[in-house]
């Protein structure tokens, strides 16, 4: 009954006065629940040729291949193979061992990337915590900020955080590094030319754009953090096992696409994605793929544009992606006030996910089509979840509920006391 009450509040406040607190303010944008259409989702655990599946090992040999590769084909977009070998080599460009009074250890890392067509780098910041012992478990963040700028550096008023108003301080409390992946050295924001940046160290001659099935914007961000885990693969201050990936927004939608991808990262955490990050394509809610290509026209690749509009078509929807993310920890965060994202839609693609978490046998507490009550985290479960007051930003209650779910999962648990 809490959580019935808790649902029929949030479509009460949402549905008022939804145009005033939505991101954006389209007039043919569906922020009412009542005018979702029915749909379908495609099934998890049934193959593309009708096979049910119903073991761990059938998931991981079968099905999840195949749902993996039609969101590399259709979606986000396929990393080719580079017309020449690709040389990457890891510099230590400098080190502050002094960062925040002495807390932490900053790392300026470029990793550099070329092959007979050209050269470029990528920045990565590394803080870690001075008092901790080594190695630390790891927050591993897709970064809109530009790591050349003074927003990583500490805040005058806030020793603790950094003057993005990121708390550093939270994490280096708690005994976490903390790294920064900034995403335009590799592409820019809204790339529409793909000739400047990392792809064309990948054009066959002949090629100056990417093919319809091949990466966009989104999928090139999830190939940095990829590069950016090479590296803490290298650095003995790190426990590489211990790596958590995270992102807000377009980077929460890459951090979950980078997690479903590359099984060396240990939880992922989805801040508000909203349209091709955790919510479902075909409720129609808030943003959806029209609007996206509209405005971003390559974040995606361009198979996705197929689907404009025709949304049921997709052979997936993105409860799949968090599935493919199993049996690792995934958290989902969603604000009341969030309508573009749609929180309802995050929320029902973090519960359907469940089905291939409970196949692997792992709990999840995500067990009724209602979230939890606004303002309450669920943590201890491999699907985590919260729904607060508020927009879209990431606040002190979300920075709290990421690393209590982070300490639930990536550190030992204290074992009890004998009497």
């Amino acid at each position: 009954m809490k959580l019935l009450l808790s649902w029929i509040a949030f479509l009460f406040i949402t549905q008022a006065s939804p145009a005033r607190e939505a991101k954006e303010y389209d007039k043919d944008v569906n922020y009412d629940e009542g005018k979702t259409p029915h749909y379908d989702l495609p099934p998890l655990l049934i193959s593309s040729q009708g096979k049910k599946i119903t073991t761990p090992e059938q998931w991981r040999t079968i099905r999840r291949p195949e749902i993996l590769s039609l969101f590399s084909h259709l979606i986000y977009g396929c990393i080719p193979e580079p017309a020449f070998p690709l040389q990457v080599e890891f510099e230590v460009a400098k080190v502050r061992p002094d960062f925040m009074e002495g807390k932490a250890t900053r790392k300026d890392i470029k990793i550099h990337l070329s092959n007979k067509i050209g050269r470029m780098a990528m920045h990565v910041i590394v803080f870690i915590p001075n008092g901790a012992s080594k190695p630390v478990p790891c927050f591993l963040k897709h970064s809109f900020q530009d790591t050349g700028s003074k927003d990583f550096e500490s805040s005058i008023l806030q020793p603790e955080k950094l003057r993005n108003g990121w708390p550093l301080g939270k994490f280096i409390d708690r005994g976490y590094a903390f790294v920064a992946v900034y995403h335009e050295d590799l592409v820019r924001h809204n790339e529409v030319e793909f000739r400047s940046g990392i792809h064309k160290l990948f054009y066959p001659e002949g090629q100056s754009f990417p093919k319809a099935h091949e990466w966009g914007v989104i999928s090139t961000c999830a190939w940095g953090a990829m590069r950016a885990m090479d590296y803490l693969e290298t650095d003995q201050d790190i426990d590489h096992t211990r790596v958590a990936v995270m992102g807000h927004s377009k980077m929460g939608k890459t951090a979950l696409w980078t997690a479903a991808q590359d099984e060396r990262f240990a939880l992922a955490i989805s801040a508000q994605s909203g349209c091709a990050g955790a919510a479902l394509w075909r409720r129609k809610s808030g943003e959806t793929l029209k609007k996206m290509v509209t405005r971003f026209p390559y974040w995606l690749c361009r198979n996705a544009w197929k689907f404009v509009e025709q949304e049921d078509d997709l052979p997936i929807d993105q409860h799949m992606l968090l599935a493919c993310i199993a049996p690792r920890p995934v958290y989902v965060h969603s604000g009341l006030k969030d309508t573009w994202a749609d929180p309802r839609g995050e929320y029902l693609s973090a519960y359907h996910a469940g089905e291939v978490y409970r196949l692997l046998g792992e709990k999840t507490l995500l067990t009724a089509e209602s979230p939890p009550p606004v303002g309450e985290a669920l943590i201890a479960s491999q699907v985590g979840y919260h729904l607060r007051e508020g927009g879209h930003s990431i606040e002190d209650f979300d920075w709290n509920s990421f690393l209590g779910f982070a300490d639930f999962h990536l550190k030992p648990k204290t074992p009890p006391k004998t009497p």
